[in-house]
Order: structure tokens, then sequence, then C-alpha cells
């Protein structure tokens, strides 16, 4: 019997190791410390370790950042400077780089689109004729940034210009919103899916459009998850990737939940397989 257990054990020796593949990038995010601001998909509040993973604490183990969390569940874009003020108390500049993640809950508030300036005619110094000295003075439209705290465009004003005027030298990175499901989360929380209209007409698309534009008013990247992680509540292949797919009664009320609202551990890891790609062609640090 000894000998046939030294036997065995020479050959589990000669065997190929079998470990668990490590999903890990070495890049430049390495050790960077990112700040997520955001709602409930980014609300470490939902984190159960194996069944509610977090897309930020994938990218902790792909690519080695170190998480700064402040998304807080139902939060819109007017509660980002919020977050930022609690950020700057808690870490000043010890941060790296920025990511907002955030606005599905502006759909579902039927909060308006607004206009990102307003504009008025003013009178300018504009080039002379050749040889002047002096220019000429015209009317020009002039827009100026509206801070309008009633529509999604005015609130992204708000946010960003705190972030700009707090973190100049940061990197600040948008996330768009993905899609959306049904989710009937209680009997005071209601929501369909993004095949209709919100309460001023609105569907999804346009609050994603708004994001995408953000990123040219105010020079910042902008991931378009809503494209790129592949996440589709609408289809029913895509069950796997969702918190309550289908419809569950609740033990304490008897009554029916469905979330397909909230991604699962599976739906983060696509998310988050997914940002990591895309995180590799911007830098971690710009200062």
């Amino acid at each position: 019997m000894k000998r046939l257990a030294i036997i065995i054990a020479i050959l589990c020796l000669a065997m190929p190791a079998m470990a668990k593949p490590k999903a890990e990038i070495k890049s430049q995010w390495r050790g960077a410390r990112v700040a997520y601001l955001g709602d409930s998909i980014t609300d470490k509040r939902q984190v159960e370790k194996g069944v509610n993973d977090t897309y930020w604490l994938y990218l902790e183990s792909i690519l080695g950042i170190k998480s700064y969390i402040y998304g807080i569940s139902g939060h819109q874009w007017k509660h980002i400077p919020g977050q930022t003020d609690k950020l700057i108390k808690e870490h000043g500049q010890e941060v790296d780089a920025i990511m907002i993640f955030v606005g599905t809950n502006d759909y579902n508030a039927n909060v308006p689109l607004g206009e990102w300036y307003s504009e008025e005619p003013v009178e300018v110094e504009v080039t002379g004729p050749k040889k002047s000295k002096s220019g000429v003075i015209k009317s020009r439209m002039k827009r100026t940034i509206l801070m309008d705290n009633n529509t999604v465009r005015g609130r992204i004003n708000i946010a960003m210009a705190k972030l700009k005027a707090a973190y100049p030298t940061k990197q600040i990175i948008l996330l768009t919103p993905i899609h959306r499901g049904t989710a009937l989360l209680s009997d005071w929380n209601i929501q369909p899916d993004e095949m209709h209209a919100n309460g001023v007409g609105e569907y999804i698309d346009a609050y994603v459009d708004v994001v995408k534009e953000a990123g040219n008013v105010w020079a910042v990247p902008v991931i378009d998850l809503n494209s790129i992680c592949g996440l589709y509540p609408l289809e029913e292949s895509s069950a796997l990737y969702w918190r309550k797919p289908s419809l569950e009664k609740s033990e304490k009320s008897g009554k029916g939940r469905i979330d397909r609202l909230h991604p699962n551990s599976a739906g983060h890891l696509r998310m988050a397989r997914c940002l990591a790609y895309q995180l590799l062609g911007y830098p971690a640090k710009l200062d």
C-alpha cells in the first residue's frame, strides 16, 4: 500500500496543473485609484458575493484597479455633485481617475432633456481691415453653458463643471446607461421596459445619446456601455444575465417580483470584461 501511495503521488506531480486561469491584464490601470460615481448598479450595498458581484469588483481583478465607490441606489445626475463632494472630503486629490455611470434613473424620473446652452446676441471685437491696428465691433451670437438642475443636460453641466474644477488633471470617463428590462421591485417601484416612453415622451435611447453628447461638450471620453456590453434584457435568451429574470413570488408579501434592470454577477462580469478592453485605450493617469 505504501508503494502504491508513492506511485500515485508521483503521477499526480507529473500531471499538468489544473490551476484556475487568471483574467488579469497587465496595463496602465494596475494600481490606479478609481472613483466610481453612479446609481444602484454601482452601489456597494448591492454586493452579495457570488450572487450580485459588481463590475468594479471584477475590474479590480482584471486590471488591478483600486476602487473608491460612491454610487447610491436611485441616484440621478443631480446627485453627482454630492457624490463628488464626498470623494473630495475622503480622498482629496489622491485619486487617478473618475468614472460616472448614471442616467437611467433620470429617464425613469421623467426628467426633461433640456439644452446644453442658452444663446444671445452680443457685441464683440473681431479682426478689422488689413493694416488696421484695431478691430471692428460686430454683433455675434454667443452661447452660455446652462446650469439647470431641472433638465438632464443642465444637470450634467452642473456635475461636470464641479468635477472639472475639482479635478482638472484627472482622467474623467462617462459610461452610458445600459438597456432596461421590466422591473417590478416592490408595490411602489414598478418600471416598464425600455420599449415604453417615459412621462415626458422620451425613450431611454435619448438619455444614452445625451451622455454621448456630454463627451464633446465637456472634453471627456465616453464608453458606450449600452452597445458594447451586449446586455439586452428584452431577449429571453439574455435571462442568465439578470438578477430576477422571471417572475418570482416574495416570501414576505407573496407578491410577484421581477428584475431585468439590474445585472447579476454574470452580467456584471460581462460588463467588466468589455469595459476593461475599452479602458486599455485610455491613460489611467494624466498628472
